[in-house]
């Protein structure tokens, strides 16, 4: 029997149809490169009609880009970034933020993967010492990597903090349309309309191929941007191909539909779990990820037939993880494993 790993990632999923179309179709004939295509133009127009006309926004291939470059934008080798101690900026790329944006990287312990106003204000010392980081950005994650999300309220809190203290707040949003989905807020609501400064915005969990958007939502910032986009290896010669995508992308709504699929499948995951007396949800299930406690002896045998990660293994805590094509069927298979693997 080969391996599921279909809650592994939703990075483990394909390429939604619609998108695979658009890419299709973006192959035909010759294009000027670098971005100054018509499909880019209409991608940029269609970004803006989302968050503002008053935005400048970027395509770069990926997330971990899409995070580094925003942020080497804003900040100095003297500067700090804070963000929580799960935070993929911290765990997941490589020292990527450290060697390229040259900053400091100030992590905060969460129960939720969510920053507080409260949880940030021990962190800010040595203002305008010589001898200390100055921080710079407040970086959090909507979603985050915990599966949690940050209600409307509170990003207004903490963008309005971050403002009062002269920081910027940059938002990791590779999974921000699932956000918007679950707190049922257009994007611009519960980004632009918060306070917060840069987006790094998902399309590749979300059933693109590759590609995300980097977004301005004050042009004074984005001063030396393309630079570093060029320098950091991220200004793609046939930008066309990361711009069709993000235009059916935006198209009839498809990125809320896909992320509306993967919350309600995470959902319906969560609540088959707590059917089963063994298993304890440890996380809000809040977009399309599920935190579960499995206990050991069955999470092994379990994972001999589903490939899913456990985040925490001291606490044998499996990240279970749902995409815009998930299916209630193969749902339906894990709970019957886990199940038959607790009757053994």
């Amino acid at each position: 029997m080969s391996l599921n790993v279909e809650f592994g990632s939703d990075n483990h999923s394909g390429v939604h149809p619609d998108i695979m179309k658009a890419i299709i179709d973006a192959n035909k004939g010759y294009s000027i490169a670098y971005g100054e295509d018509e499909l880019t133009k209409s991608a940029v127009k269609k970004v803006r009609e989302v968050f503002g006309s008053d935005i400048d926004v970027f395509f770069v291939y990926n997330g971990t880009a899409a995070n580094i470059i925003g942020l080497k934008t804003v900040t100095n080798s003297f500067n700090s970034i804070i963000c929580a101690d799960t935070a993929h900026l911290n765990v997941h790329e490589c020292c990527g933020p450290e060697k390229f944006t040259g900053c400091k990287i100030v992590t905060i312990p969460t129960k939720d993967g969510k920053l507080t106003p409260e949880l940030i204000k021990p962190y800010l010392v040595g203002i305008d010492d010589v001898h200390m980081a100055q921080p710079k950005v407040i970086s959090i994650t909507q979603s985050t990597e915990l599966g949690t999300t940050y209600a409307f309220d509170e990003l207004k809190k903490l963008c309005s903090f971050a403002h009062k203290n002269n920081l910027l707040v940059h938002v990791d949003g590779a999974r921000i349309c699932n956000a918007a989905v679950f707190l049922k807020k257009d994007l611009g609501k519960i980004t632009k309309d918060v306070g917060v400064d840069i987006l790094s915005f998902g399309g590749t969990k979300n059933g693109m191929m590759y590609g995300e958007a980097v977004v301005f939502f004050d042009k004074k910032l984005t001063k030396d941007f393309e630079f570093y986009r060029k320098q950091g290896m991220q200004l793609t010669s046939k930008m066309r191909f990361i711009s069709a995508q993000f235009n059916a992308f935006f198209e009839n709504n498809l990125w809320e539909k896909n992320a509306g699929h993967a919350n309600k499948m995470a959902q319906y995951l969560k609540n088959e779990l707590c059917k089963i007396p063994q298993i304890k949800i440890v996380q809000k299930v809040e977009a399309n990820m599920v935190f579960a406690y499995i206990p050991k002896k069955h999470l092994e045998k379990v994972r001999e037939k589903f490939y899913f990660h456990v985040f925490n293994e001291n606490a044998c805590e499996a990240r279970l993880m749902c995409s815009f094509d998930t299916k209630k069927e193969s749902i339906d298979e894990l709970i019957n494993t886990i199940r038959d693997t607790i009757k053994k």
